[in-house]
């Protein structure tokens, strides 16, 4: 079998059944574009739950906001990491968060994102 090279969800990465096709929500496809213009972007979480909190924008719930994260974390086109927290951002927004951390495009995500710029998705 081929290695797969998408994310189908169907499979553990050893099929061809996904032929290396993506699919991206309209919510997804906003975040990467944030990403793509904005290296890092700040994240938060509980201390006794690993779900993403992104308060910068608030045209989605707070809750859409986490699945949008996760969901390209799982698609591997953002890494989340709590190890690195945007020092000089100010997160004032994120002070009932006691772990603080930042979000960014993977070399994939960045593909994705060049991909969608020259095919014209927004």
């Amino acid at each position: 079998m081929e290695k797969c090279s998408g994310n189908c969800d169907r499979c553990s990465g050893n099929c061809s059944q996904c032929a290396g096709s993506l699919e991206l929500t309209v919510g997804e496809i906003e975040m990467l574009e944030q990403l793509a213009q904005f290296a890092f972007l700040p994240i938060a979480r509980r201390a006794d739950d690993m779900v993403p909190v992104y308060l910068e924008e608030n045209d989605r719930p707070v809750e859409e906001y986490s699945l949008i994260l996760q969901v390209l974390e799982k698609k591997r086109l953002v890494s989340l990491d709590y190890d690195r927290p945007l020092g000089k951002c100010n997160q004032e927004k994120y002070a009932a968060y006691p772990v603080l951390g930042s979000v960014a495009l993977t070399q994939r995500g960045q593909m994705v994102v060049e991909m969608m710029e020259l095919q014209g998705i927004s």
